[in-house]
């Protein structure tokens, strides 16, 4: 039986792919959550029990916590002990940090804001952001400077398994001081069950983004020794699979390129502020954006031969929208990049992603009707789906099925 503490009240500023599933589970043990965000469907959605996102087990996480009345969506915050900002930090220019949306949060929530709160960061943000929080509500609230608690706690969930992850996963913790630390822990061992780590704000920060840094150079390797096999002509899975056998040798799986909101972007946080230091982070960074390129222009070749020995142009299936399999998440999606530059380029395109019934931009087919109509299936996503499909000689694979 999980213990709930009633006496908590949270706001939650952000109720997208982060903000909602943390906002349900601390709801789930017993704490009171304000879930604000600009969104008046997403709100709407919330409070009739209902998800505007697709993720297992949080619809029906969201329908118990909102019937029993611990969550609430609202486009404004209430008065509550702790505050949290899980809103979007994307990049601007030439990949600039835009901490634009934090700001914004901060300065909505400064106004509910007394003495004693509590006020977290989970955005993933440069290193700094958190002090320029400090520094916002020093600037809208100077009788509350040196009165609150303010700290970052960055998620570390995978798409398709927030809740477990959310709830299991360990958690690096930085306040601006040491107090700021102890009662953001305190905070956080309310609904999460993995090991929480004390450490400083800036210390937390990068650690985010070194995280999915490292995680994008391996996938650079991947992706270009996958390049230097296609020249080379040798089987890149194949070559994987053999060279893993090596006891301390494990290669990832190389696919269209890389997407999503964090290992898409991230790295550049870190690239804007020490832009003579992060040499392989940039180098990592260029490999995968490029791999989506080579993707194009491989579609467009076999595009051509085809057209060449039919004399008609074919009709191209490009299986998978999604940034990562079996999620409905388009954000920074290599997939989504190839499928809209084929598009742009006239060939005659049929995207497929079994995760969303619509875009806004063109049709999306079936799987059954990719098989049946496609001259040339083009698998950029490795959905569950896909690995049933009955194949022909019109595929090309830029993601292991297997």
């Amino acid at each position: 039986m999980v213990k709930k503490n009633r006496n908590i009240k949270a706001v939650m500023v952000g109720l997208g792919y982060i903000g909602l599933p943390t906002a349900a589970l601390m709801a789930s043990r017993g704490i009171h959550v304000h879930g604000v965000d600009v969104n008046q469907h997403a709100v709407d959605t919330i409070n009739r029990g209902e998800i505007h996102i697709i993720e297992p087990d949080l619809d029906g996480l969201v329908r118990n916590v909102v019937d029993e009345g611990y969550l609430i969506a609202d486009t404004k915050p209430a008065n509550a002990d702790v505050f949290l900002i899980a809103v979007p930090t994307p990049f601007k220019g030439d990949h600039e940090p835009d901490i634009s949306y934090v700001e914004t949060a901060t300065r909505t929530l400064s106004p509910f804001l007394q003495e004693g709160n509590l006020v977290i960061l989970e955005s993933t943000s440069p290193v700094g952001t958190t002090e320029r929080v400090k520094e916002i509500i020093d600037q809208e609230r100077p009788e509350l400077k040196g009165k609150l608690h303010i700290a970052y706690c960055p998620e570390r969930v995978l798409p398709g398994n927030v809740i477990h992850e959310l709830e299991y996963n360990d958690r690096s913790i930085g306040g601006i001081n040491e107090l700021a630390t102890e009662k953001a822990i305190n905070f956080y061992r309310n609904f999460v069950k993995g090991e929480l780590h004390a450490t400083n704000a800036r210390t937390a920060e990068m650690c985010k983004l070194v995280e999915n840094s490292s995680r994008d150079v391996n996938i650079a390797f991947a992706n270009e020794l996958s390049m230097i096999c296609d020249k080379a002509g040798i089987d890149v899975w194949e070559l994987i699979r053999l060279a893993n056998k090596h006891p301390r040798v494990n290669i990832l799986q190389p696919g269209t390129g890389v997407g999503g909101h964090c290992i898409a972007v991230d790295p550049w946080f870190i690239v804007s502020e020490f832009p003579e230091e992060a040499k392989i982070i940039r180098a990592a960074r260029e490999i995968n954006n490029y791999k989506t390129d080579w993707v194009i222009e491989k579609i467009k070749n076999a595009s051509l031969q085809f057209e060449l020995k039919h004399k008609r142009k074919p009709k191209v299936a490009c299986m998978g929208l999604a940034f990562k399999p079996d999620i409905d998440d388009l954000r920074e999606s290599p997939a989504l990049n190839v499928t809209k530059a084929l598009i742009e380029e006239g060939l005659e395109v049929m995207p497929v992603e079994p995760n969303i019934d619509s875009h806004e931009e063109f049709q999306v087919y079936s799987v059954q009707e990719a098989r049946e109509k496609a001259d040339i299936m083009v698998f950029l996503v490795a959905h569950r789906e896909f690995k049933k499909v009955n194949l022909h000689s019109g595929s090309i694979w830029f993601c292991s099925l297997d």
